[in-house]
This record gives structure tokens, C-alpha cells and sequence, in this order.
């Protein structure tokens, strides 16, 4: 019995090969990992993890390229794309320019009211003259001379006053010029007096305003002074006014 079993089997073993043969499916289905009892020597791969990107990112790959510009070099933007905007740099604003010169040079009309000796005064009147050079913005050196005519009784004659020194200003908007001084010289004095001598050490500070004259080189000028002298065996402080034109250079 166990002999006829294994002729059989032996049989059915024939016959599937053969079957095997003729039907390339069933062939792949026998030869399968399914029915082997040794493990396959090629280890399945592991499978990559898929990266996700979120529904609303953009990637160029999803551009197309009828979308860009036919001048454009791959990998760059033109012009007037909105990354080439954004990227360039802000606009630059220019609220006003002035220009700033080193030189000025000024001359007006002088009022100078003159405490020869106590109880007695004189009001002159006559120009005066400046030049000033600015080493910076707000510092400068200034040179003056100023001339008034005095009358003395029946006898006509002249203050003079001729000294340096330092400036300063500030400068404001449209031109405005601020700017204060002081001065050191020496004064003159004419007719001859029964007072005494006719020239003395002085000196003057004081300052005044520069309006520029519809933004050229030309600017009018607005000031005064205090003059100090020692004539007589006094001391005097007297106020000078003035006004006059600036030619900036």
C-alpha cells in the first residue's frame, strides 16, 4: 500500500512539472519564495519614507516654462519680476541740497553810538567792512574794519575800529545763516580832543543773522555789537548797529 502511494505521488509530481512547462504562470507560482522552505537570498529594500509638502508650497518644478521670460537665463530672474523687486535696494530720497561756502565777504551801513566820557556821547554813522574764511562748517575767522563820522563842536571827524578773531555759526534751513563773533583790534579816534590821547586797544562782540536771497551767493546781513575801548582814563561800552549785504564765495 505505502509502495502504491509513492507511485502516486511520484506521478503527480511528474505530471505538475510537465503541467509547469506548458503554463508559464503556474511555473512562476510554484518557483515563488511561496513554496521553498529556503530563505531568498535578495532581502526586500526597505521602502524610502515620501516626503509630504504642504498644499500651498510652490516649487519650481511646477512652474512651467512658458511662465518665464523667453530672455531669461535658467536659474535667474529678470528685472522686473517681484523677487528682482523686492531684492533691490530701497529708493534713495534727497530732501534739498545747499551748497556751503568758505568765503564771505561783506560790507553795509554802521550806526555807532560812541560814550566818549560820562555825560557825553556821539552818534556816528559810516560802514563797516568784514571778510571771513570758515575752516569748518561752524567755525570760521573773521576780520573787520569799521569807519563812523563824528562831529565834535565845529570840527568833524572819524571812529575807527580795525580787529580779527573768531566766528561761529549755525546754519538753518533755507539759507539762514545764525552766527555770533568776537573781536579784537585797535580803535582810533579823530578830531583831537582836550581829553586826552586818540588811540586805544578795543574790542567788540556781538553777532547777527544771514538771510540768503533766493538761494544764490548773495545774502543779507542783520547785526550788532558791543565795542569796548579805554580812551581818557575810562571805560567805554558802546552799541553798534548794522546792515548790509554778504557776497558768499
Amino acid at each position: 500500500m505505502k509502495r502504491s502511494f509513492v507511485i502516486l505521488g511520484m506521478a503527480f509530481i511528474f505530471v505538475s512539472s510537465a503541467g509547469a512547462q506548458e503554463h508559464p504562470g503556474i511555473e512562476r507560482l510554484l518557483t515563488s519564495s511561496y513554496f521553498t522552505l529556503a530563505p531568498s537570498s535578495e532581502a526586500p529594500s526597505p521602502a524610502l519614507p515620501l516626503a509630504i509638502a504642504p498644499s500651498n508650497a510652490t516649487t519650481f518644478s511646477s512652474m512651467s516654462a512658458a511662465s518665464a521670460p523667453a530672455t531669461t537665463a535658467p536659474g535667474t530672474f529678470a528685472a522686473n519680476t517681484p523677487l528682482a523687486a523686492a531684492a533691490a535696494d530701497p529708493p534713495q530720497y534727497v530732501q534739498g541740497v545747499r551748497a556751503i561756502y568758505n568765503w564771505q565777504a561783506y560790507f553795509g551801513y554802521t550806526f555807532f553810538r560812541f560814550y566818549e566820557v560820562p555825560g557825553t556821547q556821539l552818534d556816528t554813522n559810516g560802514f563797516n567792512y568784514s571778510m571771513v574764511y570758515y575752516l569748518k562748517n561752524w567755525f570760521g575767522v573773521d576780520g573787520e574794519f569799521a569807519a563812523t563820522k563824528t562831529s565834535q563842536g565845529a570840527f568833524d571827524g572819524w571812529f575807527l575800529f580795525g580787529g580779527g578773531g573768531p566766528r561761529f555759526r549755525w546754519s538753518g534751513p533755507r539759507g539762514l545763516e545764525l552766527w555770533g563773533h568776537v573781536l579784537f583790534g585797535y580803535s582810533h579816534l579823530t578830531p583831537q580832543t582836550p581829553f586826552g590821547t586818540q588811540s586805544a586797544f578795543a574790542y567788540e562782540a556781538g553777532g547777527g543773522a544771514d538771510i540768503n536771497v533766493l538761494r544764490t551767493r548773495w545774502a543779507l546781513r542783520f547785526g550788532a555789537d558791543m565795542v569796548g575801548s579805554h580812551y581818557f582814563g575810562t571805560y567805554q561800552y558802546s552799541p553798534k548797529a548794522f546792515a548790509g549785504i554778504v557776497y558768499k564765495f
